[in-house]
Formats: structure tokens, C-alpha cells, sequence
């Protein structure tokens, strides 16, 4: 459903798409669903919908559209673009595990999702206590050497080498495995696995291998008796806890497999306080599970759910076999799922208490800065501007928004100067507002390019007064003669304004202050990042440029064996002629080129 402006302010499923419609025009359940469905009602200039061929696939595909567009008036999990997992790229001949928020069928094994990038890691860590695996991504093909020597990890024991062949790939994929089972949760049958391996090292007298194994076990089954839960033995499930409080909610879920928890981590989801909790808890379980890697065969809710079936047939795709929802009525599953609420509401109250705190010094510092500059309000979306060069090469310019007070790193920007020679920071600012605010005057309102370069409330340049004449400059070639502007300058933290030769200067404790600088030092750190990515791109091609025969795919190899043009001068012709693709003939023409 979408608004006279195009966006996207509902998404919704229906068996009957001519009773949905109809639906929203009869008396609603409670006043404030009613009050929630008019004002959905009252916005919608047109409808669009998509046929399915089953319940599973409407619900597939409107997570993905809640994902997209994001709309006001659903239930969505904040920030779900980004829930991390855990990666085993399985189509390698020696596997790496890392961390990853995108899932790709690239044929690799995924875990997750995971609440926080701090779940994964203690997850991450705790495997890699227990299991050595490689973490580089180096090309590494069974039966060649990757490398002369191998790194760190190596010496410490946090890799097993598979860079120098140290280890086989039958070998390396067993250990593998014993990851992939750590976690699905399977402890109990990594713990029989180790059992016979260290058996078998004992009976060859490997007595070292033997301990290393012991010792694997003692860890594995410390974490177990930490995480047991004897009532749930031999059983796969998922309780989920709902707390709700204005238009936030957040979920506890408690994953159980084989009487063991491997994972508890808390939702957070924007939910219009007219929502009910049932339409909340279906949302959550349609979005998380369209992305999970395991669906277990029970998921225990508080409430009963009025889509239920359509919501158990969906789970069932996804885990390829049944999978019910149950509401526990007594017993220690009731139990759990009151503690999963109870952790769902502390979560929940903290979050709140951190969100009023923030909010309230970020609409301060945006007030008081707005008095300071005499804007007309706050100025709720501000773009900072920067250049990075060095010595007037690789110049590249940045720009960064943030919107009540907060970054939105989806809407930076950043911009290689193309009509600039030398290091002039005047001519460069001048390039990238005339590239950016050409793109704000070309898009139709309401177009997803009009919304992607919104206007902003206020332009602050990292500069004093010359950057901020010169940027005037090009605002008022464009007509934007009404744009407030601003420049920072670095040496004392003062604010100049067009016309002005006397700059402001906020107080050393103000959050404005605080505001602008940080705005000013991440556009800094953005500009320069990309400065840096250029000048390194320029330097490996360019150290190549004059070896003969020696294209990107042999530069490549020579790098990656060697690591830079100086180890190769010094390498004897048989080790670069011992590199994949170079040979005897073309690595003596490469040694003479050098070391002439």
C-alpha cells in the first residue's frame, strides 16, 4: 500500500484479497487497533499486490518487503539488514569460519541469526579456543603451498596451517565438522568424537594428541553443564518471550537443542503501540525465521496466535519437516517462557532509558546550536563535507549525514575529484557540492533519487572562511541561496558563517559542540579512508607495472607468496619460477627487470 508520494506505508498478506479490503472499513477489535487501521486507511493512494501459489511464499516474500521498504505501519525488526552470522565457506578445500552480515548462495554454511556482533564473538571465540581454523583469506588449494611461511595463528596454535600443508584436507574437514556440529549444539556427539579420537592417539602412543583431545572434551563439557537443561533433553525448541512499551517491543528468544542453550538474544522491533501483541509476535516469527539457519521442530509463544497454521506451514518449509507452535499451559516450560518475558522487559526498559537519555541530549545539541547559528529550528538533517589528499594527488572529498542528531552511514557519500589539479581544498569543495546538489535539483519529488539527496537543514564544511566563501559560492550558483552554511575550522573549534569575519565560538563544554565535532571527524575519517584505498590500490599495480608478462592474476600470485616486489629482487629464480602460472623463463625475465 502506498501514499500519494509513492512510499511504501503497509505491507500485508491475505488469503482473500477482496475481504482484507473490506476488512478495514468494519468495526476493529479495540478502539486503538481502529484508531491504527484508519490512519493506514486515511494515507493509501494505491494498492499493489503479488499473487503466490502458497501461504509460505506470501509470507517469505512479505518479510522481504518489510526488510526493503521498511513501512511505518508494520511491525519490524530495528536494524535487521545487519543481524550478524557465522560463515563456514564450505566450497573451499580448507573451509574458513567468520563472521558475515550477508547471506549468500555461495554454497557456505551459516549460523545465526544473532542479536549483536558481541553474540557471534563470544561464539567465535569460544570455537576457536577449541577448534584451530584459518581466518585469512588467502587462496588455498589442496596440494599446493599458499605460502613460504605461515602467520601468527600458527605459532600460537589458533591455525593448523593448511597455508605450508600442514595439514590435509581430510584432516582439516574433520575438524570442520566438529565445528558445524559445536554449533547446531551437538556438544554430546563432539564430545564422543574426541573421545575416540584421543583413544585412538593413546593407542599409538601420541600421548600430546591425546591430551590436546582431553582437554577439549574437559572445555566442551564445562560449557555444557553451564548451558544443561535435563527437562529438555532429546528436544529441539525455541521460547520466545514479548515485552511491549509505547512503539518499541523486544523478544527474548531461547534456543534449545538436545537439552543444551546455545543461544539467548533479545529483538528489538519498532511496533506501533495500537498493534496487538499477537500481530507483533507473528511478525517476528515470519521475519526472524526467514532468515534463520536453524528452525527447530517446536517454538513455544506466550499467547495463542489467530494465524497459526499458515505460520506452522511456513516454519515447516523452511525447516523441511514439521514445526509447531505451542502456547505451555504448566510445568518448567511455562517457567521458561516467564523468564524469557521477564528478560524481554529488563532488555526492553534499559533500552528506553538509554533511547529518552540520548534523545534528549541530542535534541539539546541540536537546539543549541540552532540558536547559536539563528537557524529558524533544529536543524534535524546535516551534511558535513571534507577533502583528503596528498600533496594534491588522489584527492577525494567526503560527505556524511546525520539526521536527529544520529549518523546515517546508508546516505554518505563519497566523491574522486575530477576536475581538480594539485592540492587546492577551495576548487575540490566546489566540485563535490556542485556534483551533490545537482543531484538533489534533478530527481521528481517523491522519486526514490529525490529521497536518497533530501535537502538538508544545514551544510557544515571542514574549513574556515575561505571554504565557506567558496562553498557559498556554488549554493548561490545553484539558487540555493537560503541553505544555511557553516565551516568548522581545526586549529580553535570555531564556527565561521558566510559574510561574517567574526566567527562563533561555542563553549568548551557544549553539546553542540561535541555535536559538530563529531560530525566533523567522521567526515574526516570517511574522506581519508577512501584517500587511503586509492593511494594503496595505485601503489601494488603500480610496483608491477614494468615486469614483463606479468598481468594481475600472475601479480596477484607473486603478492601473495612473496607479499612484496623487494622479497621477490631477493628470491633465487627457481622459488618465483615455483609460482602457479610463472615458470622457469618468465621468472628469470622478472628477476633481471628487477634487479636492474
Amino acid at each position: 500500500m502506498r501514499d500519494a508520494r509513492g512510499e511504501v506505508v503497509y505491507v500485508g498478506k491475505a488469503q482473500s484479497l477482496r475481504h482484507r479490503v473490506r476488512s478495514y472499513w468494519q468495526k476493529a477489535s479495540g478502539p486503538m487497533e481502529g484508531h491504527r487501521i484508519r490512519a493506514v486507511v486515511d494515507r493509501i493512494a494505491e494498492v499493489e499486490y503479488t499473487m503466490t501459489d502458497s501461504v509460505s511464499e506470501a509470507l517469505l516474500l512479505e518479510a522481504s518487503l518489510i526488510k526493503r521498504y521498511r513501512p511505518r505501519f508494520n511491525v519490524r525488526l530495528k536494524d535487521d539488514k545487519s543481524y550478524p552470522y557465522i560463515k563456514i565457506t564450505m566450497a573451499d578445500d580448507f573451509p574458513r569460519v567468520e563472521r558475515t552480515r550477508k547471506l549468500v548462495e555461495d554454497g557456505s554454511r551459516y549460523f545465526g541469526p544473532y542479536a549483536s556482533a558481541s553474540s557471534v564473538d563470544e561464539s567465535m571465540n569460544l570455537v576457536r579456543r577449541l577448534f584451530p581454523f584459518r581466518t585469512c583469506t588467502i587462496d588455498i588449494t589442496d596440494g599446493e603451498r599458499a605460502l613460504q611461511r605461515p602467520c601468527l595463528l600458527y605459532h600460537i596454535k589458533r591455525c593448523q596451517g593448511p597455508c605450508i600443508e600442514a595439514v590435509s584436507k581430510a584432516d582439516y574437514g574433520a575438524q570442520i565438522s566438529q565445528i558445524e556440529l559445536f554449533l547446531e549444539g551437538r556438544q554430546e556427539s563432539v564430545v564422543k568424537a574426541l573421545s575416540a579420537d584421543m583413544k585412538a592417539a593413546s593407542d599409538r602412543t601420541d600421548y600430546e594428541a591425546a591430551a590436546a583431545a582431553r582437554d577439549k572434551i574437559r572445555a566442551i563439557e564445562r560449557t555444557m553443564e553451564s548451558q544443561k537443561m535435563a527437562a529438555f533433553r532429546r528436544t529441539e525448541l525455541d521460547l520466545i518471550g514479548l515485552a511491549r512499551q509505547d512503539n518499541q517491543a523486544a523478544i527474548q528468544l531461547f534456543a534449545i537443542r538436545n537439552g543444551t542453550m546455545i543461544g539467548r538474544d533479545v529483538f528489538l522491533l519498532d511496533a506501533a503501540r495500537e498493534a496487538p501483541d499477537e500481530e507483533v509476535l507473528s511478525s517476528f516469527i515470519e521475519q526472524y525465521y526467514a532468515r534463520a539457519t536453524s528452525v527447530p521442530t517446536q517454538v513455544f509463544v506466550p499467547m495463542a496466535l489467530p494465524d497459526a497454521p499458515d505460520l506452522e506451514a511456513f516454519l515447516a518449509v523452511r525447516r523441511g519437516g514439521p514445526s509447531r507452535l505451542r502456547v505451555p499451559q504448566r510445568g518448567e516450560k511455562r517457567e521458561l517462557l516467564a523468564l524469557a518475558t521477564r528478560n524481554a522487559g529488563e532488555t526492553l526498559a534499559r533500552e528506553q532509558a538509554r533511547w529518552l537519555a540520548d534523545q534528549g541530549k541530542t535534541l539539546g545539541a541540536l537546539e543549541e546550536l540552532a540558536e547559536a547559528l539563528g537557524l529558524p529550528g533544529p536543524p534535524m538533517r546535516i551534511e558535513c563535507y571534507d577533502i583528503s589528499n596528498v600533496q594534491g594527488s588522489d584527492s577525494v572529498g567526503s560527505m556524511v549525514v546525520f539526521e536527529e542528531g544520529k549518523p546515517r552511514s546508508g546516505e554518505y557519500r563519497r566523491f574522486r575529484i575530477k576536475t581538480v589539479v594539485g592540492a587546492n581544498d577551495f576548487a575540490s569543495h566546489q566540485e563535490v557540492l556542485r556534483r551533490r546538489f545537482r543531484r538533489a535539483r534533478t530527481g521528481e519529488e517523491g522519486n526514490a533519487e529525490e529521497l536518497r539527496w533530501a535537502m538538508p537543514d544545514l551544510v557544515i564544511i571542514d574549513g574556515g572562511k575561505g571554504q565557506v566563501a567558496a562553498a557559498k559560492e556554488v549554493l548561490d550558483e545553484l539558487g540555493l541561496h537560503d541553505l544555511p552554511l557553516a565551516g568548522l575550522a581545526k586549529e580553535r573549534e570555531e564556527l565561521f558563517l558566510p559574510g561574517q569575519s567574526t566567527p562563533i565560538v561555542l563553549p568548551p563544554t557544549s553539546t553542540a559542540l561535541y555535536l559538530v565535532q563529531r560530525l566533523r571527524d567522521e567526515a574526516h575519517r570517511f574522506a581519508i579512508t577512501y584517500h587511503r584505498d586509492l593511494r594503496s590500490k595505485r601503489q601494488v599495480h603500480s610496483a608491477f607495472d614494468d615486469l614483463p608478462g606479468v598481468g594481475p592474476k600472475r601479480r596477484r600470485a607473486l603478492l601473495r607468496v612473496f607479499g612484496s616486489t623487494k622479497r621477490v629482487r631477493d628470491a633465487p629464480v627457481e622459488q618465483i619460477a615455483a609460482v602457479p602460472g610463472i615458470g622457469p623463463s618468465l621468472a628469470a625475465r622478472i628477476k633481471e627487470t628487477l634487479e636492474a
